[in-house]
């Protein structure tokens, strides 16, 4: 008889996130949001290989496609946190990226940061708004577009503003679509 593999979503920290953020209580808070064991890794990505001296960020798709040659054999989906400013080509910047339908996301800490915007820095608004944006990825992965309710943390957020006004967890109709997508497979590329 074969036994089934446990499937884990991997919390994976891309450079000192854990000098940042208290990463177990975002590892609590997702564990009860997708009932999904979670496994932290420390990643080998050298973020420097990604970054780009024209704009001074890094780029998100690239950094994704690395991140799919470090999937575990057991993981359902794979979010990366890192410390550094995102971008794709076509925005100035993004709070983080994802494959949609896929296995991986990114989220940065960069502009979550009240030091970003010279001000004091504050944990828990940190926190908070983490814990808002891997939601919103890992949604991403499990086929969940824009949700167009500002309660919805699958809503679109284009700044930190946006970020702070949306909610926390899944609408009705996200979370409906999120529980029917967790039972089937993935795709691999981004």
């Amino acid at each position: 008889m074969k036994k089934d593999v446990a499937k884990y979503i991997y919390i994976l920290l891309i450079g000192d996130v854990e000098k940042l953020v208290n990463i177990r209580e975002v590892e609590e808070n997702l564990r009860r949001e997708f009932g999904f064991p979670k496994k932290i890794l420390n990643s080998k990505i050298d973020p420097e290989d990604f970054y780009d001296p024209e704009r001074r960020q890094y780029h998100s798709t690239k950094i994704l496609k690395e991140m799919l040659d470090d999937v575990p054999p057991d993981a359902l989906r794979m979010i990366g946190i890192i410390p550094v400013d995102l971008f794709i080509p076509i925005l100035t910047f993004v709070f983080g990226e994802a494959q949609l339908g896929g296995t991986v996301g990114i989220v940065s800490l960069a502009r979550l940061r009240q030091e970003f915007y010279n001000l004091p820095p504050n944990q828990t608004l940190l926190e908070r708004r983490l814990i808002k944006e891997i939601k919103h990825e890992l949604g991403h992965t499990f086929g969940l577009v824009h949700c167009p309710l500002r309660e919805c943390v699958m809503s679109v957020a284009n700044t930190i503003l946006d970020v702070d006004a949306k909610g926390s967890s899944f609408c009705e109709s996200c979370k409906d679509l999120l529980l029917r997508n967790q039972k089937k497979p993935v795709g691999l590329k981004p």
